[in-house]
């Protein structure tokens, strides 16, 4: 596997090695072992997984310490642009997102350390995304920020005015109300 550090302090892209012959592939998506040598050595208890179609946008979610996730993310049908931004107050880049195609044609898989929010939205007709997470979900520790809040500008690589956004992420607060209220 290769391991590849973000502009973002703590994100890591991990591309698999492939094998590939006219059976088909196989891929080692997950080593616990070649994990921790690359400095990731989270203890992972819940796999989630979502489907959704073109133009949807989840996101952007977090769970606030003690049940803040670190989350390990890869797409197993389609197509998405995967986007966090870190909420680490005291991070050199803190208000600052990264953003990254992820497929199941590329393999690719990002490593989301916990004070990071996440979110995604879904450039094939639709897909299937696989994520572990090293906390079990809390709904009291749940969080988010507004996918449109435009102190961060992200590009969806959706229109934005037809995407599919839950009345829930429709209602999330702007970053800027999070300022004082998310701690690392």
């Amino acid at each position: 596997m290769n391991f590849s550090t973000c502009a973002l302090p703590g994100l890591v892209v991990i591309e698999p090695r492939v094998f590939e012959d006219s059976r088909g592939y196989f891929y080692e998506a997950y080593n616990e072992a070649v994990f921790a040598a690359q400095g990731i050595a989270n203890r992972f208890v819940q796999d989630n997984q979502s489907q959704s179609t073109y133009g949807v946008i989840r996101g952007l979610h977090f769970q606030r310490p003690p049940h803040a996730q670190a989350k390990l993310i890869r797409v197993m049908e389609g197509t998405i642009l995967d986007v966090v931004v870190d909420i680490r107050p005291d991070s050199p880049t803190f208000g600052q997102h990264f953003s990254l195609e992820l497929s199941a044609a590329n393999r690719r898989q990002l490593f989301i350390p916990a004070g990071f929010a996440h979110g995604f939205s879904v450039l094939s007709p639709t897909a299937a995304i696989l994520y572990k997470c090293d906390h079990l979900y809390n709904k009291e520790s749940e969080g988010g920020i507004r996918y449109n809040d435009p102190s961060l500008a992200i590009d969806w690589k959706v229109n934005v005015a037809e995407a599919t956004v839950s009345e829930r992420d429709a209602q999330l607060p702007l970053f800027s109300d999070l300022r004082a209220t998310f701690t690392a």
